[in-house]
């Protein structure tokens, strides 16, 4: 069973007991603890568990690895020169508490640290280089970098399907993919067929932003809702219009329940429930 304590020690605990420069301590801790379903690195514990591995310490690290570099593109896309957020998960901001300085540095680090927690892991030379391979790929210039670019570029225009796919697939989806094929790589298994599922629910993942961008409200999004459509953003939802977005949701939905089910020597139930989560 994964242990949610050991989760957040794990998450919060390099911060708050080896980062001596306080300042950076606390301001990277302030966005950390901000809330957040930690999606990524349990659906990676998750699947570790369904192929029947028993969690140790450093699959833990390598789960608050992947929330690290996550938390740290939501400081950094918060800020005034990319969305000008003020609120985050119903919190003010990182750069609204500790100015744009602190903020850039915090982000900074938890883009960077991650890959000193997974480097002193105690998992095989091998098996560190395949996961600090595939975490860069995902979060750099092929991943979810080159996705933020992208978005920026593509405001105020009209594209294809197939582009504003990609552009998804690049800015959400490579780093939601990531918690797949970490798996597969400790696992040992299965790791061309959980990238492919980790590309399909990442796609459905910011299909579901598209939508709760238009339909929810604050209190259930913890940031300003409609800003998509204030700065032209483009989405599945201004693409296809709401019913069509939500249709290709649940068919994304539907395929990665399909792929999980394929999966060998694997029990799906708890990934399935995270699934589930993201419907509407």
């Amino acid at each position: 069973m994964i242990e949610y304590e050991k989760l957040e020690d794990s998450i919060v605990g390099f911060y708050k007991n080896e980062v001596t420069v306080k300042h950076l301590a606390e301001s990277v801790e302030y966005s950390l603890k901000a809330g957040g379903k930690r999606i990524r690195p349990i659906l990676f514990l998750a699947i570790l568990e369904g192929f029947g591995l028993e969690l140790k310490l450093a699959h833990y690290n390598v789960a608050a690895a992947i929330e690290w570099i996550h938390t740290g593109s939501l400081i950094h896309d918060d800020l005034p020169a990319m969305d000008n957020d003020d609120y985050r998960r119903g919190k003010l901001t990182n750069h609204k508490v500790y100015g744009e300085a602190l903020a850039v540095l915090s982000g900074d680090a938890l883009f960077l640290d991650p890959y000193y927690f997974i480097a002193t892991s105690g998992f095989p030379s091998v098996m560190i280089v395949n996961l600090i391979r595939e975490l860069s790929a995902s979060s750099g210039s092929l991943g979810m970098v080159a996705g933020q670019v992208i978005d920026m570029d593509s405001e105020g225009k009209k594209v294809p399907l197939d582009f504003l796919k990609k552009l998804h697939q690049l800015k959400t989806g490579r780093m939601l993919t990531f918690p797949f094929v970490a798996a597969g790589i400790i696992a040992g298994k299965e790791v061309d067929k959980l990238r492919k599922i980790g590309v399909t629910l990442g796609l459905a993942f910011q299909i579901r932003d598209d939508i709760l961008d238009v339909t929810a409200d604050f209190e259930s999004i913890g940031k300003t809702p409609g800003k998509d459509i204030l700065e032209e953003k483009l989405t599945y939802v201004s693409l296809l219009g709401l019913e069509e977005a939500r249709q290709e949701l649940q068919k994304n939905l539907e395929e990665v329940k399909v792929g999980l089910s394929s999966l060998k020597s694997f029990n799906p139930t708890e990934v399935l429930k995270i699934v589930e989560q993201l419907e509407l």
